[in-house]
């Protein structure tokens, strides 16, 4: 490996990485692997933890606590990287300066890397009379009612369109289904699953064949091409006034950017727009990364870990002098839970050919291990915690 000396002075360039994620991290620890302690990396994060999204199904079905899967920062020293626990209050992309709780920060590059929030109050209700999940702290609350849940009519549902790990309303109503199961009640239980897109995975339909073989094994109704508009008290209304009883409702809430990002004039509809090439911004020197941002890919870890290898190789060109030349090629591999322990793969490729492709890889106990793996390399390589 070159060593980080040899272009430390063509660097000379402070790197602000917003958000500790899949993005942040994976960008933090290819600069400092490259330029060691002449990186100048700075990552901001309001968290003093990290957890993986997929912690969460373990969270309501599993008994797994929040601090049970968290890793801290303070684990993640890296040659070059300084972490920093604050809240981002403002940010301007002209300048590529950040206001924090604790300061202000200047930047000769800026990484946005923040992820996505959740807009609870656009969907009328949720917030009273639902059950988010894709919050930690919403899906440690749902692990309460999940398991009092023993009679009646369950709804998992989607709020909005786009949301991030498109698998995992899926495989919360898979779940479901063998917790009743497990538990004794499952014939008094109905299970409804309402989501705006036409199909579970779009991208495969193999893979929405595969899930939709499955709901109707295990007696779940799906409802494509909808989406939840109003929670009362023991009824659903979804956006064509269709209405559903319900007595336990699971939703993913609407997704947005953190209203930071938006105040600060870089989104559009709800997001940062990029290039999808090479995540940059209309701003000059600034990237955007992940959930945030709208760069014609699924929202999921996997991609942002894609993306900000992408702008690692960019910045370490420019570094090197030399020409950055192979594109984000929009690839990334999500494992679902298909209940029964079996875990299921489908490989998702959407910017390297002419359309749009999802593989789907039938569900097993050896995926299981390889989702595992897919676990604890992460956590040893941004970490260095082995299990």
């Amino acid at each position: 490996m070159v060593t980080a000396r040899r272009y430390a002075g063509a660097v000379g360039k402070k790197v602000l990485i917003l958000g500790a994620g899949f993005g942040g991290l994976e960008l933090g620890t290819m600069l400092s692997e490259e330029l060691g302690e002449e990186a100048e990396v700075t990552i901001i994060d309001r968290s003093d933890t990290f957890s993986f999204g997929f912690s969460k199904l373990d969270m309501m079905f599993r008994g797994a606590s929040l601090e049970s899967v968290s890793m801290p920062y303070s684990q993640a020293v890296k040659p070059g990287v300084t972490f920093l626990r604050e809240e981002i209050t403002g940010i301007d992309p002209e300048s590529r300066s950040v206001t924090t709780s604790a300061g202000s920060h200047q930047a000769d590059v800026l990484v946005i890397a923040m992820g996505a929030d959740y807009d609870l109050d656009a969907t009328p209700g949720l917030a009273e009379h639902g059950t988010e999940f894709y919050s930690f702290a919403g899906a440690e609350a749902a692990a309460g009612p999940i398991a009092s849940f023993n009679s009646g009519h369950a709804v998992i549902g989607v709020c909005g369109a786009p949301f991030k790990c498109p698998p995992a309303p899926s495989e919360c109503a898979l779940m479901l289904s063998d917790d009743l199961t497990r538990r004794g009640v499952r014939e008094q239980c109905e299970i409804t699953f309402v989501m705006p897109l036409g199909t579970p995975v779009p991208p495969s339909p193999e893979t929405s064949a595969a899930l939709l073989s499955e709901f109707e094994d295990r007696g779940i109704t799906f409802i494509g091409g909808r989406r939840p508009a109003r929670i009362e008290p023991g009824k659903l209304t979804l956006d064509d006034q269709t209405e559903l009883p319900c007595d336990l409702f699971l939703g993913v809430p609407k997704h947005r950017a953190p209203a930071v990002l938006i105040e600060s004039g870089m989104t559009e509809e709800g997001f940062v727009p990029v290039d999808s090439a090479t995540l940059k911004t209309k701003f000059e020197g600034v990237y955007a990364v992940g959930d945030c941002a709208t760069a014609g890919v699924p929202k999921a870890g996997v991609f942002a870990e894609g993306a900000a290898k992408v702008v690692a190789r960019q910045l370490i060109a420019e570094a090197r002098g030399q020409e950055m030349t192979d594109p984000y090629d929009g690839r990334g591999s999500c494992y679902l839970e298909f209940g029964e322990d079996r875990i299921a793969r489908v490989d998702i490729d959407f910017l390297s050919g002419p359309e749009k492709t999802g593989v789907f890889n039938a569900p097993s106990l050896e995926l299981r291990a390889e989702k595992n793996e897919f676990g604890s390399s992460r956590k040893a390589r941004w970490f260095g915690l082995r299990d």
